[in-house]
């Protein structure tokens, strides 16, 4: 099992937490996105879509992190989706909300070309606004019932396997996570679990 992944990568870090919590051995190979090798040939033919995480399992290339974590879910019994299934569309929304909603208009890639359009955009004020407004969102969401110690019930889930990340880039730009006690307090109960902690990208950013 390989997982082609960068340490900073919020998908990458997702399936490292995943991967970590089902106790699979796996090999990371780091592919470098600030040198460009999500865009060489060889990773092109991994992911055609010059992104990360693509993860080789099962005589598999596989990508889009949430649609891994839903294969690992179906045919490891993993547990990241409830079974009943308003509880399973509801931890659906809470990930879709990050992963869909907050992580594609802060990716590097979208937050530079913004700044490179000119005009008073700067990374840190793109990346601070829409982390808050998403985060906001979030917030809301768990506000409306189902919350336990985590996004659902007191069992870890894909959303917890999403928030984490989300909260990790939230602090690298300045974002007051204040304003979102309950974001705050499960990223914290999550991030204290081994498995979470392990993935970190402090734990598995390059030498030097």
């Amino acid at each position: 099992m390989i997982l082609h992944d960068y340490w900073r990568s919020s998908a990458g870090y997702r399936l490292r937490i995943a991967l970590n919590l089902l106790g699979l051995d796996y090999q990371r190979h780091a592919v470098d996105l600030l040198a460009g090798e999500q865009r060489s040939a060889d990773h092109l033919a991994r992911n055609p879509q010059g992104l990360v995480p693509a993860l080789e399992i099962d005589g598999r290339m596989l990508t889009q992190s949430l649609a891994i974590l839903e294969y690992l879910d179906e045919t490891r019994a993993a547990g990241f989706l409830p079974q009943e299934p308003g509880a399973r569309a509801r931890v659906r929304a809470l990930s879709y909300a990050i992963a869909m909603d907050i992580h594609p208009v802060c990716n590097l890639r979208v937050a530079r070309h913004a700044v490179g359009l000119g005009g008073a955009v700067t990374m840190e004020g793109w990346m601070q606004h829409f982390i808050r407004l998403g985060l906001d969102g979030v917030e809301g969401l768990l506000a409306q019932g189902g919350t336990g110690l985590f996004c659902h019930g007191d069992q870890i889930g894909m959303a917890d396997i999403c928030l984490v990340p989300q909260v990790y880039n939230a602090r690298r730009w300045g974002v007051d996570l204040a304003a979102f006690p309950q974001v705050a307090a499960i990223a914290a109960r999550a991030e204290a679990l081994p498995a979470f902690a392990a993935a970190h990208p402090d734990r598995v950013q390059p030498a030097g």
